[in-house]
Order: C-alpha cells, then structure tokens, then sequence
C-alpha cells in the first residue's frame, strides 16, 4: 500500500482532522493512554472475575452491558469526545480479554487455536473495510459504516493481543517485568521500521495497536501482584488482607497468574 498523505500520518505524527472525524490523533500521547487504558482495563477485570468473586460469567454479562451503553454514546456522538472515545477502549479492552477467557477457559479452546482464528477475524475486518471504503485511514472515521469497522478491528486486536501474550506467558514463563519489556522492544522495533520506511503506516499501526495489549496487562500484573510472584503487590483495589467473603486467595489475584499456575502445576 502506498504511504499516501493520511497513512503517512497514522503512526506518531499530527494530522488535521476534519470535524466529523470520531477518532483522536496518533501522538506519542495516544500511545501512553491506550497502555494505561489497557492497564486500567486488564485490572478492572481481574477485579471483578477474581479479586471480587463474581466470577467469568457475571463479569461477561456485566462489562458486556457497560460497553453497549459506552458504544452507543460514541457512536451517537457526532465528533471525538475523548471520554466517550476512551471509556469504549477501556472497555472493549475487557471485553476482548474476556472472549479469549472464555473461550479458554470455558470451552476449552487452546490459545494456539485463539490466537490463529483472531488473527484471521483481524484480517478479514480489514479486508471487508478496505473493499467497502477503500481506505484503512483512520484519520477519516467519518461516516457509522466506517467506525463500526474501526471498533470491531479494536475488539479483535485485543482478543488477538489477550491470546498471544497469554501464548507468549505459558510457554515462556516469563515474568511480568520481562514480557513487558519484550513488547516494548518489539514496539520499538516497529516505530523504527516505520520510520525508516521500511513498514507502511496502516500495518505499524495496527501492529503496534495488538502488542499494547499484552504490554498494558503485563504492567498491570507487575504492579497489582504479590512481589512473592514477581510483582509490586499493590493490588487491584482491595487493600492487602482485608479479602471480602468469596474472594480467591492472594496468590491467584490475576488471569496472567492463573495460566502460570496452570502451566507449571502450582498450588
């Protein structure tokens, strides 16, 4: 794909945005909070699925209402309003963290096989927005038809990214500092490429979209869990030893640890 004028602009650098465009600028900002999005998401998940009890179920049910009304507000907007823009990535976060727990852990479907069919959904969004719109510019989210594409490339890049980084944490086990800084480096590596003109704007961005979502969930586990278990041991939300009836113990607080617990027969 040529590096015409709008995917020149897609990976850091400002752009003019037409009034009607529902998306914000890719800044180095943009990159700093979808991370902390991510983190806040990946928590406020672990929160409710573990740390509150609920469980997979109920916290589906409830994060899955929770971004239809944040959905609906976005798409209703007729700009970008950043808290609207925003609630809907902090939510979407979940929801795609979510579909592969589910699927995992639910049905029993192998996160080899999760990440592959993601990667293809992935894929065959950006084909059927390419064929409708003619463009993967994100700076001309301009018409409903092309942000439902948008948001539904958004949800797929963090199921993908839930699968991959889960893959990349069991078959590794790699602490969560370590495969933080891995995703960071490969972002790095692909901010280069972009700018030496080696990788295209459109694919560096989405690219790089995918790995904030195992860099952003990495960092929330190093800060929320126990420093027994290679983390800060801040927690979610709950101060430490003051667990509410119905919470799992201590030592199982985030999804990433479950999957290591599982991998390497703990407990």
């Amino acid at each position: 794909m040529n590096r015409d004028t709008n995917v020149d602009r897609v990976w850091m650098r400002p752009a003019l945005r037409g009034l009607a465009n529902k998306v914000p600028e890719v800044t180095v900002w943009f990159w700093i909070i979808k991370v902390l999005a991510t983190t806040v998401g990946e928590t406020a998940a672990d929160l409710l699925n573990f740390n509150l009890g609920i469980g997979l179920g109920a916290t589906t049910g409830i994060m899955a209402v929770a971004l239809a009304i944040a959905l609906t507000l976005q798409l209703r907007a007729d700009r970008y309003v950043p808290w609207r823009y925003w609630l809907v990535v902090i939510l979407v976060s979940v929801a795609g963290t979510l579909v592969t727990d589910n699927l995992t852990d639910s049905f029993g479907v192998s996160l080899v096989v999760t990440t592959i069919v993601f990667s293809v959904l992935l894929a065959a969004t950006f084909v059927l927005w390419y064929r409708s719109e003619r463009t993967l510019s994100i700076h001309s989210i301009t018409t409903c038809r092309r942000e439902w594409f948008y948001w539904a490339a958004i949800l797929f890049t963090f199921a993908l990214g839930t699968a991959a980084g889960d893959l990349v944490a069991e078959r590794l086990s790699l602490g969560y500092l370590p495969s933080a800084a891995i995703f960071a480096a490969l972002i790095v590596v692909i901010a280069i490429g972009y700018r030496f003109t080696m990788l295209g704007g459109v694919f560096a961005f989405w690219a790089a979209y995918v790995l904030t979502r195992p860099l952003g969930a990495s960092l929330g586990d190093w800060l929320s869990q126990a420093r027994a278990d290679g983390g800060l041991g801040l927690g979610t939300v709950l101060p430490r030893g003051r667990r509410r009836p119905g919470d799992v113990p201590d030592d199982v607080t985030t999804r990433r640890h479950r999957i290591l617990k599982l991998e390497n027969g703990w407990g």
